[in-house]
């Protein structure tokens, strides 16, 4: 597809509605991640919807400071890994071929559709298994989940909150105020160094980056605004039927 009217309204209005999604419900990459296969390869397009998507998690760990000044202690912990693993799997996307990532697309879309689809009955089960004062070995076993929370996350990253908010139950965070604070610090993270070494790669469409970056921001500002009128459930189920619709296609087009 050529940088027409459609394309630039394609992938502006994905990432706009990517904005208002995960300020809401989550699963925003289910968005631009696909609009920009239409006119990108897949590394490419994997590379600017990390960058058109980043400036939300930003802002998400600036709108949670104080909780997460609140969990340093625990920041500490699960900070270097999920660094560490951000740049091990974004250095897995420049480095293997392409035709593996390629290859891999229509699965990490069936993962990410997957985990929308658990990210209520995980919610309801965290609020049954908090605990306040794990064991070492409890810790220990959530360190090296992060580590590979943030090898996924610097592949390919959608649905990397939810599986934060399945292990950080168990670490001793009191609610789920500071644990979403601990999940957007560390998402930001990981999207943050895998967007520095993809933009070295030189693997990020910027002219398209930019633009879609201003309209996932100007939407996740609508987001905000409009999350306490509308139910996060109805949202996330149309999310989760594009990811899975998404997923069934490229499937058909690799047969």
């Amino acid at each position: 597809m050529a940088d027409s009217l459609w394309s630039w309204t394609l992938l502006s209005g994905s990432a706009f509605m990517a904005g208002v999604v995960n300020s809401i419900a989550g699963g925003g990459t289910l968005l631009t991640f696909p609009s920009l296969l239409a006119v990108l390869n897949p590394v490419q397009a994997n590379a600017t919807s990390t960058l058109a998507l980043l400036p939300g998690s930003l802002a998400a760990g600036w709108g949670y400071r104080r909780e997460v000044v609140e969990s340093r202690d625990h920041l500490m912990r699960l900070w270097p890994p999920s660094f560490v693993g951000g740049i091990i799997g974004s250095l897995l996307v420049i480095r293997l071929p392409e035709r593996v990532f390629a290859g891999m697309v229509p699965w990490l879309l069936v993962l990410a559709s997957v985990l929308m689809l658990l990210q209520r009955p995980i919610q309801r089960w965290l609020g049954t298994h908090k605990t306040e004062n794990p064991p070492a070995r409890t810790v220990a076993a959530v360190v090296f989940f992060q580590f590979l929370v943030g090898v996924y996350g610097g592949y390919f990253g959608a649905g990397i909150g939810i599986l934060m908010l399945s292990s950080l139950a168990f670490v001793g965070i009191p609610d789920i105020h500071r644990m979403n604070a601990v999940k957007s610090l560390l998402a930001a993270t990981m999207n943050g160094v895998t967007v520095v070494i993809f933009a070295y790669s030189g693997v990020i469409v910027w002219r398209y980056a930019v633009v879609m970056a201003l309209a996932a921001t100007a939407g996740g500002f609508l987001g905000a605004r409009v999350a306490r009128k509308t139910k996060p459930d109805y949202v996330r189920a149309i999310v989760i039927l594009i990811g899975f619709a998404v997923a069934a296609y490229s499937f058909l087009m690799k047969g």
